[in-house]
């Protein structure tokens, strides 16, 4: 399995089976700035979406038209993705799990919103926001916590899945921040390896995943903090 984090909460995983990207917010995204955007949806079979703010749904109509990859979503982000022409939609809700070839996604909860603000100024709900947890054949299991803050049943979801990679929010205002994340993933998780995601993106938010690092010394987690569009190989 080979993780590449894209910025912000963007991410690709390749599998022997899948090649994944997670809520691609590409363009506009500063820290996706000198990457190349065809480099990156290259051989794309699937998107999954852990909710509806456009820093994660990103440029997921553009990608999923021009390379046919099958979109996950939460029913009423799906049903608005295909309003906007996306017509390979795997919809699910809280709870649910869909499985395709090589690998499952099962949408589990977040704390946090989920709409879009369209150009006349109203704002659409689109569903609760997710984490997504995935199951890998053969591979690593990795637990997208999506936008979130702490919240105990997170003990819950690793009990139920036991996931090795965590792919964390750590940039406060919006999420959790690093110290709150590192708690999360202490008391609650067993990860093998954690990537603090969600933060530099915006002035707003804090700029380096050190207060999450430094929450995690002394864990028996791994935490690789990589820089946009460094990989990790499991």
């Amino acid at each position: 399995m080979k993780i590449t984090w894209l910025g912000h909460s963007a991410f690709r995983i390749e599998t022997g089976k899948a090649k994944i990207l997670l809520d691609p917010f590409l363009n506009h995204n500063a820290s996706f700035a000198g990457q190349d955007i065809k480099d990156v949806s290259s051989g794309i079979t699937h998107i999954l979406l852990t909710h509806g703010h456009g820093d994660h749904v990103g440029d997921t109509v553009a990608l999923a038209k021009e390379t046919g990859a099958v979109v996950l979503a939460n029913a009423d982000l799906a049903g608005w993705l295909g309003s906007k022409g996306v017509d390979r939609i795997e919809m699910g809700n809280t709870g649910g799990t869909i499985t395709f070839g090589g690998f499952s996604a099962t949408f589990t909860n977040a704390l946090h919103s989920s709409a879009q603000i369209t150009e006349d100024g109203v704002s659409h709900a689109l569903g609760n926001a997710n984490g997504l947890m995935l199951h890998f054949d053969d591979e690593a299991s990795i637990f997208a916590m999506g936008d979130t803050d702490i919240f105990s049943d997170m003990g819950l979801i690793n009990e139920l899945h036991q996931p090795d990679i965590g792919f964390v929010p750590v940039g406060d205002r919006f999420t959790m921040g690093g110290a709150v994340a590192a708690l999360a993933c202490q008391r609650y998780f067993s990860f093998k390896t954690a990537i603090p995601c969600h933060f530099g993106t915006f002035p707003i938010i804090d700029q380096t995943a050190d207060k999450f690092i430094d929450g995690m010394e002394g864990s028996k987690t791994e935490v690789k903090a990589l820089k946009p569009a460094e990989s990790l190989s499991i």
